[in-house]
């Protein structure tokens, strides 16, 4: 059996999954057909907090489904699916419309509407079918959904209940109407006359039961479209949002695409409704996760500061506490994911939510609220985030050092455990060149890198507190752990690091994207930056469209390997930061304009990944056929590149921004109105002429170029 985290599972199924409609509002999404039906079998469904409460959603009138004309979806929680009862034998024009209208949010609201264009009235039977399973999303994912065994459906004065027995899950959905429909088990139906040039619509709700609680739906009949909560919380989080402008439709078109994305990804904390997360992505990875939501979050952070605050206080919440080898709980550990389904509670985690099993995420973690104080965070908000920061940094030295060498370790607990445990988190994701796999403990050279810039925002940190002694020990802690990694994990004779060092302390050879993640954080010698900047864009790394995330040379290239030769936006996104921060700006700048050429042909919205074919063997990139989209950290990618190209680092504790923006011409003019930086709303407008930044004021603020990497 395969289980929520264990890669033997990822990527996921694609079936039911290509031509459909995917709606998501939180942790509900809504997978159909482009007609608006969901079809019993495949991995459609209407999804709740990782349940499906409808497997079953399909409509008739008088016996005859409707035939798709249009979809039209503007908001991701919102659709409209249009559709025609075709016309009767003889008759060379369809006379019935019919409308669709779904909105879904801890639930589904549906308005069904016939519309008669004909001179005579229409009268028929509308019939809608519904079931529902109560699969775990992962038992859908995966195709693997166990029979309809202990299913309960009753008609009762309101409308239909449907719920099974699962072990000790009780899950359920009631579904209602208007209309006086006449009720089954399994189907409303309607008998309806529709006036000459006249419509008629219905509405239903869908209320899933979890856990014994019928969960109140964002859309009640009282709302209309433009007040409903998904409606209002979308609104308020586009116009809070800078504006970013550009010369270029093509990159302008990206921005939006993904500033939109990310706004559909947000989840809500039911025990803090205003503290906002965002969630890996879409349709299967609608939860947080600890490494996927920080790097989000990261890239974000120059836009909106909010997403970064709730993310960093609902991770310090579920902070481990605990040794426990089946969800790879320790103490001071950042969690790995959070999940609601049975598969995750009761078949994996022993009742459990919380999966532990990440090696980067606890780093990570740290880095995030150095960044956040270092772009002007709440001073109170960084007070009170400062122990799990602390007890992050525990676990790091400790029990995330394994063998007491000073590097940062990774092996699952169980075999029900992620074997890999970094971002190339696939059963074969980390292999020497030959294609071997390494015997764990394995040490990943990015997670070295992400504790050395740990280490780093720890004493920036208490520098800013006025703790000179704490700021002089987690310096010197930096220090020394460059040099060793510089040491133990460069390969002088092939001229790149390592991307891990096994069990064995052997270096496992392969050349990857991975490092170039050690560029984005620092730990990178001057010596060798050039030859690592090198080869990540030599033709076996670099496709034209992006970096690949494996070489063409090692043994277990495949293009379209999930981890092992396709392009991911988020690593291309922390690569380019990287080799700018060393000074490779025109190696910077190819990277992200392929990045963003690419996106123009996934309807500007960059996929999780992609294939990594070379650009010249092919008119366009090739997807990848289970990528998730929207993903977070791909639609955050292109925020990234924005500030790569603007060369905005700013230390507000220090009192100090550096800025240099070095844009391709073809984006110019670029602006960034209303950036909010400790108070401040500044704006940075980009031209051929040069550039300039506005709103500083009376602040005491120096602006400077990009400041020196070596520390």
């Amino acid at each position: 059996m395969t289980t929520p985290w264990t890669s033997d599972s990822a990527p996921a199924s694609d079936s039911g999954v290509a031509n459909t409609v995917t709606l998501i509002e939180g942790t509900t999404f809504c997978i159909s057909e482009r007609g608006g039906d969901i079809q019993a079998s495949g991995s459609q469904g209407l999804f709740a907090r990782d349940t499906r409460v409808l497997s079953r959603w399909t409509l008739t009138f008088d016996g005859i489904a409707p035939t798709l004309l249009d979809v039209q979806q503007v908001e991701p929680y919102h659709a409209t699916y249009l559709g025609r009862i075709p016309p009767v034998a003889g008759l060379g024009d369809s006379t019935v419309l019919v409308i669709r209208n779904r909105h879904i949010g801890d639930g589904m609201r549906e308005r069904i509407t016939l519309r008669n264009l004909a001179a005579t009235e229409a009268a028929g039977v509308l019939r809608l079918c519904v079931d529902a399973d109560f699969a775990d999303l992962f038992e859908v994912k995966d195709g693997r959904t166990q029979p309809l065994d202990h299913i309960t459906r009753a008609v009762d004065a309101d409308g239909i209940g449907i719920s099974r027995t699962r072990g000790s899950h009780h899950p359920g959905v009631h579904v209602r109407a208007d209309g006086e429909p006449d009720l089954a088990p399994q189907a409303l139906s309607w008998d309806l006359i529709v006036p000459a040039r006249s419509e008629r619509t219905v509405t239903v709700h869908v209320a899933p039961v979890l856990d014994g609680v019928r969960l109140t739906g964002h859309h009640e009949p009282s709302d209309t479209v433009g007040y409903v909560k998904p409606a209002r919380l979308f609104y308020e989080w586009r116009h809070g949002i800078p504006d970013l402008t550009t010369g270029d439709p093509g990159l302008a078109a990206v921005l939006e695409r993904s500033i939109e994305d990310l706004g559909a990804l947000r989840i809500f904390d039911d025990q803090h409704p205003d503290r906002a997360v965002v969630a890996a992505g879409a349709p299967w990875f609608m939860a947080l996760f600890g490494r996927d939501s920080i790097l989000t979050s990261w890239m974000l952070l120059p836009l909106d500061s909010s997403m970064t605050v709730g993310t960093l206080q609902t991770l310090a919440d579920h902070q481990g506490a605990l040794t426990d080898a089946v969800t790879e709980e320790q103490p001071g550990r950042i969690l790995h994911e959070i999940r609601f389904g049975l598969t995750a509670v009761d078949l994996t985690l022993g009742g459990a939510r919380v999966y532990y099993g990440t090696a980067d995420a606890t780093s990570l973690f740290v880095m995030l609220l150095g960044e956040l104080a270092r772009w002007g965070g709440d001073p109170t908000t960084i007070k009170e985030l400062l122990p799990h920061a602390d007890r992050a940094l525990d676990w790091i030295e400790n029990t995330g050092d394994r063998d007491g060498d000073g590097f940062v370790e990774y092996q699952r607990g169980t075999d029900q455990g992620l074997f890999n445990q970094g971002w190339k988190d696939s059963w074969d994701g980390i292999s020497f060149a030959d294609g071997r796999l390494p015997a764990g403990p394995i040490a990943l050279a990015e997670v070295q890198a992400y504790t050395y810039a740990a280490f780093l925002a720890r004493a920036d940190l208490a520098h800013a507190a006025g703790d000179d002694v704490g700021h002089r020990t987690w310096s010197t802690k930096a220090a020394d752990l460059k040099q060793r990694f510089n040491e133990a994990f460069w390969i002088p004779d092939r001229g790149w690091y390592a991307v891990g060092l096994d069990g064995d302390k052997q270096q496992i050879d392969s050349l990857t994207s991975n490092i170039g993640h050690c560029l984005w954080t620092g730990i990178v010698d001057d010596d060798k930056a050039a030859s690592v900047a090198a080869h990540l864009l030599s033709p076996e790394m670099f496709t034209g469209w992006g970096i690949r995330t494996l070489a063409t040379s090692m043994g277990r290239f495949n293009p379209m390997g999930y981890h092992n030769g396709s392009v991911w936006p988020h690593d291309n996104a922390l690569c380019a930061a990287g080799l700018m921060r060393y000074g490779f700006v025109n190696e910077a700048q190819r990277v992200i304009t392929g990045l963003l050429d690419a996106a123009g042909h996934f309807a500007h919205r960059l996929p999780e990944l992609f294939s990594g074919f070379d650009r010249d063997e092919f008119r366009s990139p090739v997807p990848y056929p289970t990528s998730c989209s929207p993903q977070a950290w791909a639609a955050a990618a292109p925020l990234s590149f924005l500030r790569t190209l603007l060369r905005l680092d700013p230390d507000f504790p220090q009192q100090r921004m550096m800025c240099a923006p070095s844009v391709p011409g073809r984006y110019l003019p670029l602006g960034v109105h209303g950036l909010r930086v400790d108070g401040l709303s500044l704006t940075i407008d980009v031209t051929a002429d040069g550039w300039h930044l506005h709103g500083l004021g009376e602040a005491d603020l120096s602006v400077m170029p990009p400041g020196d990497h070596r520390r």
